[in-house]
Parts: structure tokens; sequence; C-alpha cells
């Protein structure tokens, strides 16, 4: 996912611009510190204040130069305006949060206020279209079969939450004024895969493979999680 987002961001920006990143739900601070690195003044909005504290000790741990490129703040994505003001970011990030929210759409268009015209905003959501996959592969029928008629399921962390469709955010996109530019599907052969399972020595190999899928139809549309790219008008 890293790799289609650098993509989505050289497509858009000259080379070597220091872009304004906003990382909703920025958790532990992963993307956010890979970002900083990379040159982009980037800040981190979380709500959960133990994830915070990770985050902010990763964050003392990096050199200086990266220190001064990371703002990281307790809030709920849900209440950008309160932080900040209007056309703030060139990036806005949302990664892993629409499942935590019942409904989404008041949340994204508060993220698409929040960019510069020619913004993007990157969502990455768990792929209701998609949710038979993992039980069915595991060989859970009656959960399988459960799974065709809902956007609701349980995720590793035994939380219950929601998946969203690629149409009805495609749909969403457009009525904010951020319409999707590009989607692609993440996870595709290794969904199944167990947490904190060993590298395998041909991890090369697995990472072309998934690249390759979540750009082809019609792997990409059976991919665990989507990642969308809206373009602020």
């Amino acid at each position: 996912m890293a790799r289609q987002l650098d993509e989505q961001m050289a497509g858009r920006f000259p080379v070597g611009l220091r872009l304004r990143i906003l990382d909703v739900g920025t958790g532990q601070g992963t993307q956010a510190l890979r970002l900083a690195r990379a040159g982009h003044q980037v800040t981190g909005l979380e709500q959960d204040a133990k994830m915070l504290a990770v985050a902010r000790e990763a964050l003392a741990a990096e050199p200086e130069g990266i220190r001064g490129r990371v703002r990281l703040i307790e809030g709920d994505g849900r209440e950008t305006g309160v932080h900040f003001l209007p056309g703030s970011f060139d990036v806005v990030l949302c990664h892993g949060v629409l499942m935590y929210v019942e409904e989404p759409d008041a949340l994204l268009a508060g993220l698409a206020r929040m960019l510069a015209p020619g913004g993007l905003l990157s969502l990455l959501v768990r792929n209701a279209d998609a949710l038979a996959m993992r039980p069915g592969l595991s060989g859970d029928w009656a959960a399988t079969l459960v799974s065709f008629d809902t956007t609701a399921y349980t995720n590793r962390l035994g939380l219950d939450v929601r998946a969203d469709r690629l149409a009805t955010l495609t749909s969403t996109l457009a009525g904010i004024g951020a319409p999707l530019h590009a989607w692609y599907g993440v996870r595709v052969f290794t969904d199944t895969a167990a947490d904190g399972a060993t590298v395998p020595p041909d991890a090369a190999s697995l990472l072309a493979a998934e690249e390759r899928a979540g750009r082809t139809d019609p792997y990409r549309q059976v991919a665990a999680l989507l990642h969308l790219c809206g373009v602020r008008g």
C-alpha cells in the first residue's frame, strides 16, 4: 500500500515538494514517520491515548530533523474542523479508520474539506464485497454464507466493525468533491496469513504477486482491503 500511495503522490505533485500531510488515525505513527523521513511535513491525529503514546515514543527516537517535521495531536477524525482550517493539507490519509465509524459520510466530508485544491485523499477500508473470502478460504461455511449479505464483521482484535463497498464509496467521494481517481486491492493472497507469521524466503515474489493482483481485475475486486484515492476538485 505504501508503494501505491507514493505512486499517487508522485503523479500529482512536483518532485521534491515538501507536502503537508494529515494522517487521521495515525496509530503507532508508522506511516507518519515514513513520510516524514521522505521529507514531508506530517500531522498525526489519533484519539487513542495509548496508541498516541507509542507514536510519541517512536518519534522521540528519530533524528531531530525528522522530529521537527511531525506533529502528533490527540483528537477524533470526525472533528478535523476543530483542529485545522479548510484547505490546510495537500494529502489526507485515513487508513483503517472507517470500519470503526458507523456512518462515515460526515467524516469523509470533513476530510475532503481539509484538502487544498488538487489534494489527495487516501482511504484504506475493509472490502464489503469480499467479506465471504476469508471464512470461505478457512472452510467456515456457516460464516461464509452469512458474509454474503452483510457489511458487518468481527476483526482480528475481536471487535465488531463494518466494511465498505467500492460503489458506495465511489458515490460518496463524488458527492464531497473528491472523486475517485484510482483504487487498488490490498491483501489479495495473504489475508488468511496468521498475525506474526514468519516472512517466507520468497518474500520478494510474494510482494510482487500482491502488487500485481492489487492492480488487476478481477483479483483486486476480492481483496480483503481496498485502497481508494480521491482528488479534490
